[in-house]
């Protein structure tokens, strides 16, 4: 039966009081979100790979802010437990937060060169930041780590080198390679990811960053950031853009062309010259005071600074702070850790998807309840 005029309208605002009481309901203490677990473990050599199926809960924040989040698929936690292919113990989590699409990816492999010509064990842990869609992150978590041991093949000359010169050479070439085959492939016209990958092994931590993702290492209690972000408005920065004929606009901050927000990245072809796929390395021997390595997007580092990131996970690591996700229960330390950062980062009003690692560097102390 067809509704008349008066009708139509009643029903119209009963629809829209009823759509605007669900967006208030949102807004409480507590927030929804649907996630999907993926957790591995090491039993002996045997890896168990267990996969949860998504389901809805809500969680009650111990946090002081209101949080929001209705998306969907937010991958909550990886977590790999120490083995003897590995000089470490690492947590992570990703969160869509407050976007509607996911772009960020986090990669992670123990003992990846192990079938390399370096006779070395290192470790690799990379978190990528799309923008314009996931595309380009994507193919880095998929390919980055293992053009890299190409790379690292490519330039061994004779005899095993961990100086700076070697890693300078191998990750520039394998992130220029990796942004050929990002362009090859027709992903990275209009779309990119900046990107932080950290090569850990016995003796040193190699840090390479393009963009505004970061690396934090905590030693003897003291913040030291391992990259440093690549904004347009940094001087050495805004110079280059400037002298390859690009502008800085300030459009809502600062960006390349009044465009992009990060002066590189692997993609975003449509702005070369003036954004480069070219990394800034550091190498870093390791001591016995280190403690731990935060690898995150700028989801993170936007709202919670280099310093206060390091007390709460060196708090978490020593089993005196607790993340309230549901997921990280009977995880490792640093999962727990990881996971404190991020719910932190949406309580401070981030609004952008938040992926954390947390890398411990001394010895394993084992799960949260141990």
């Amino acid at each position: 039966m067809a509704l008349d005029s008066e009708e139509l309208s009643q029903l119209t605002l009963t629809k829209t009081k009823n759509t605007r009481r669900k967006r208030l309901k949102v807004r409480r203490l507590k927030y929804t979100y649907r996630t999907k677990i993926h957790v591995e473990r090491q039993k002996g050599k045997q890896l168990l790979d267990e996969n949860k199926e998504d389901y809805h809960h809500t969680v009650e924040k111990k946090i002081s802010l209101s949080l929001t989040s209705s998306y969907e698929n937010d991958e909550i936690l990886s977590f790999w437990r120490e083995s003897p292919e590995s000089f470490t113990t690492y947590g992570s989590v990703s969160l869509i937060g407050r976007r509607r699409e996911m772009e960020d990816a986090v990669r992670v492999e123990l003992g990846f060169m192990k079938k390399s010509k370096i006779a070395v064990k290192y470790d690799f842990f990379g978190v990528y930041d799309g923008h314009g869609g996931p595309q380009v992150a994507t193919a880095c978590e998929e390919r980055l780590h293992g053009v890299l041991v190409e790379e690292s093949d490519d330039h061994v000359q004779g005899h095993e080198d961990e100086g700076m010169d070697y890693w300078q050479r191998v990750m520039e070439a394998c992130f220029a390679k990796m942004d050929e085959e990002v362009r090859d492939n027709g992903l990275g016209r209009t779309v990119g990811s900046t990107a932080v990958v950290a090569v850990v092994g016995e003796e040193v931590v190699v840090v390479a960053n393009c963009g505004d993702c970061r690396a934090v290492m905590c030693s003897g209690g003291v913040a030291l950031a391992l990259s440093t972000d690549h904004k347009p408005g940094r001087p050495d920065e805004l110079n280059r853009i400037e002298s390859a004929g690009g502008r800085v606009v300030n459009w809502n901050g600062q960006r390349v062309l009044g465009v992009l927000a990060t002066s590189r990245s692997i993609g975003d072809h449509y702005l070369r010259p003036y954004v480069i796929s070219k990394p800034e390395v550091t190498i870093t021997k390791r001591m016995d005071k280190d403690e731990f390595l935060i690898l995150a997007s700028d989801g993170l580092w936007d709202v919670i600074p280099n310093e206060l990131a390091c007390r709460i996970v060196k708090r978490c690591l020593d089993g005196k702070m607790r993340s309230y996700m549901q997921e990280v229960e009977n995880e490792s330390r640093p999962a727990e850790a990881a996971a404190l950062l991020a719910e932190l980062a949406l309580a401070r009003g981030s609004k952008d998807n938040i992926s954390v690692i947390v890398v411990e560097l001394r010895k394993s102390r084992g799960f949260v309840g141990s």
